[in-house]
């Protein structure tokens, strides 16, 4: 495992492909870090789609989502699996936000989160419109998150200063 990027640092330019539900289409892209720039952005990533504690974490973030638009602020979700399996999980669960495939964790490693066994850890980065680092939260075991408040309340932060 790499080390992760540093609060105050530039984050690291990357482009995943991915995908977003729209109503009843899933629009499929490449999302390059570089694009969100003007916007602070939540980069949460996740060990699986369709497993019991990311169901529940990318549940929140999606049904929270009006609340980080009100702050400037996009989510992405990323974890090793593929854009079909990212589809079918943003459709079982109605996820609203993009989630982006790193099949390689090459993601995963630019950001310290690469773990052998499990492949990725729980993270999530708050990344200012600027592209740096401003927050984050590295889970050494996983088996919870951070809550879409707790994420709110950081970018409200991040926003004051």
């Amino acid at each position: 495992m790499g080390s992760s990027p540093h609060i105050g640092s530039r984050v690291p330019e990357f482009t995943l492909a991915g995908g977003v539900l729209d109503g009843d289409a899933f629009e499929r892209r490449d999302y390059a870090l570089a694009e969100a720039r003007g916007r602070s952005l939540v980069l949460a990533f996740y060990p699986g789609d369709n497993t019991a504690v990311c169901t529940k974490q990318l549940c929140s973030y999606s049904s929270g989502l009006e609340t980080f638009e009100a702050l400037d602020a996009e989510v992405w979700g990323i974890s090793p699996q593929g854009v079909d399996s990212h589809e079918s999980f943003a459709r079982a669960h109605g996820l609203r936000m993009p989630l982006l495939a790193d099949p390689g964790r090459e993601t995963a490693r630019l950001f310290g989160v690469a773990a052998p066994g499990i492949g990725v850890r729980r993270a999530v980065f708050l990344i200012d419109a600027d592209g740096v680092l401003r927050w984050k939260h590295v889970a050494l075991l996983g088996a919870t998150f951070q809550s879409a408040d707790t994420l709110a309340d950081q970018l409200s932060g991040i926003k004051t200063k």
